[in-house]
C-alpha cells in the first residue's frame, strides 16, 4: 500500500463523517446500492464498526461484548452517534501497535494491518454508497481509491469468502479507477 494505513482509514472515516453531516432530516430513509439498507442502517452499520474497533484492536472478543453493538446505534441524534464512535475507532487504529497485534474476528484470527485495512476498504466504499443515497458528489479520494484497488486486487478471493460483497459487475474499457474499484464491491457507478 502506497500510503500509511490508518492514515487511509482516517481519511476515508472523515470523508463518510462529512457526508453524515449533510444527510438532510428527510433522506434517512433513502435507498443506498447496499441491498437493503436505507441510509439510516448504512450509517448505523458504520458507526457499529467504528465502536467494534478499539474492543478488537486491543484483544477483546465478540464474546465478551455480545450484543452490545447490535440494534439501533444512531438513537434520536445519528450525527452525534457517528461522531462519538468515530474518534475512539481511529484513536484505537493509529494506537502504535494495533497493527502488529492479533485481532479476534468472528471468522478467526487476523493481524491488525488486516483489520485496519478491511476497516479502512469499507468505510471508502460506503462513502461512495452514502453519497449517492444523499445525491452528493460521487467522487472519491483518488490515492484512497487506489490504494483499496492495490489491496483488494489480493484479497479479493479471502475477503469474498469470509465477509461477499455483492459479485463483481463488468466494467467499459477505458473506466477509471473509482469505477473498476466499485465494480470490484458490485457497484455500477
Amino acid at each position: 500500500m502506497t500510503i500509511d494505513i490508518p492514515e487511509a482509514y482516517q481519511r476515508a472515516l472523515d470523508d463518510f463523517g462529512a457526508l453524515v453531516h449533510r444527510v438532510g432530516p428527510d433522506q434517512w430513509e433513502n435507498p443506498t446500492p447496499c441491498v437493503d439498507w436505507s441510509v439510516h442502517a448504512l450509517v448505523n452499520h458504520v458507526v457499529g464498526e467504528n465502536l467494534w474497533a478499539p474492543v478488537l484492536l486491543a484483544g477483546g472478543t465478540s464474546a465478551e461484548v455480545g450484543d452490545a453493538f447490535e440494534g439501533d446505534l444512531l438513537g434520536d441524534d445519528p450525527i452525534k452517534a457517528f461522531d462519538t464512535s468515530a474518534m475512539p475507532a481511529i484513536q484505537a487504529a493509529t494506537d502504535v501497535h494495533a497493527l502488529d497485534r492479533l485481532v479476534h474476528l468472528p471468522f478467526g484470527d487476523v493481524p491488525g494491518r488486516e483489520y485496519v485495512t478491511e476497516l479502512f476498504a469499507d468505510a471508502l466504499i460506503h462513502t461512495w454508497d452514502l453519497a449517492r443515497a444523499i445525491g452528493a458528489d460521487e467522487r472519491l479520494d483518488p490515492e484512497l481509491v487506489e490504494a483499496c484497488a492495490a489491496w483488494f486486487s489480493h484479497a479479493e478471493p479471502g475477503y469474498r469468502q469470509a465477509a461477499p460483497p455483492r459479485g463483481h459487475r463488468e466494467t467499459p474499457s477505458g473506466a477509471d479507477a473509482q469505477t473498476r474499484l466499485l465494480a470490484s464491491w458490485g457497484r455500477r457507478a
